[in-house]
């Protein structure tokens, strides 16, 4: 029963998910790259949490943020590829009223935690870069523990405003999502009441603005402080601390402020379901190899660990 009568209207009580494609042969190919990529996220990041709790030459404040950043990139991808995988293998797919909130609501939780994180994350760096000598103070482990819960907490709040005042609006007409998971444009598009785009635009957006402000003002004292090195052994050491970390914050928050932040009229359907698969499936498998690749410290810890013999 997709719809039910509630005075004059009649509500939606399950969504209806189109998927990426109705092509059969185009949904094998679909399912097993995505799948062998959703594998490589869950064994990567678990592989990078895991080198960062066994090798205590990673015990520090970079590498403790790195290690959830990790789990949060597991969540957000789990948040959508199990229900992108079952897509491929059903004619229709339909997800209750109530399980698109949770998907909402945890998509944007793990997205809004990964923002606050990478902004942490900056805060590292600079404390790190253009204040070396007081860091171990500043960054000690019980204010790391405190940066870390607000994020969470912050994380938690800005989800549940969000996924509230979206599912707080009347579903009445079709149920037809043009998308593979419940995203906020599809969803809006959908509902019978009065939305403004600019004002879901900027409760959606506020967070990602607000922490790629604060990495802009890490970012910018960053550099001045670098530039007043005179060693180039210096230069070379700031500039491998924060390449990953930029690296990473690049990509994410370039395609969440392109879904996100632009007005829907800019970019058609197709592009915003690239764009969606790019930052909650391809993202997440990516962060754990840029940061072994550029990380000195974690490719020693490996070589470590993989130089020990099992039973010495």
């Amino acid at each position: 029963m997709a719809f039910l009568e509630s005075g004059n209207h009649t509500t939606v009580t399950e969504f209806i998910l189109l998927g990426l494609t109705d092509d059969p042969v185009l949904k094998v190919i679909f399912f097993t790259i995505i799948l062998c990529i959703y594998l490589v996220i869950v064994s990567g990041n678990l592989s990078t949490i895991l080198l960062i709790r066994v090798s205590t030459q990673l015990h520090h404040p970079m590498y403790f943020f790195l290690s959830h950043l990790a789990s949060i990139d597991i969540g957000t991808s789990s948040s959508v590829t199990p229900n992108i995988l079952i897509n491929f293998l059903v004619e229709r797919y339909t997800i209750s009223y109530i399980g698109c909130g949770i998907q909402f609501g945890s998509a944007a939780f793990f997205g809004s935690a990964e923002c606050f994180l990478l902004g942490t994350m900056a805060y590292d760096r600079f404390l790190a870069i253009c204040n070396p000598v007081l860091y171990s103070t500043k960054m000690s482990a019980q204010v790391c523990l405190h940066l870390l819960a607000g994020s969470y907490i912050g994380s938690f709040l800005n989800a549940s405003l969000i996924t509230g005042y979206v599912f707080s609006f009347l579903f009445c007409g079709p149920n037809t999502v043009n998308h593979f998971y419940c995203d906020l444009a599809p969803l809006m598009a959908l509902s019978c009441s009065d939305v403004s785009g600019v004002v879901i635009s900027l409760s959606a957006g506020s967070v990602t603005i607000t922490t790629l402000f604060i990495i802009a003002i890490a970012y910018f004292y960053i550099l001045i402080t670098i530039l007043k090195m005179r060693s180039t052994e210096g230069h070379q050491k700031a500039f491998s601390i924060c390449t990953s970390h930029l690296t990473a914050v690049t990509l994410y928050y370039g395609t969440v402020e392109f879904i996100y932040v632009m007005p829907n009229s800019r970019y058609s359907t197709v592009q915003n379901k690239v764009m969606s698969m790019f930052y909650m499936v391809v993202v997440p498998m990516l962060n754990p190899l840029i940061y072994s690749l550029r990380s000195n410290e974690i490719k020693c810890a490996l070589k470590r660990q993989f130089s020990k013999k099992p039973f010495s």
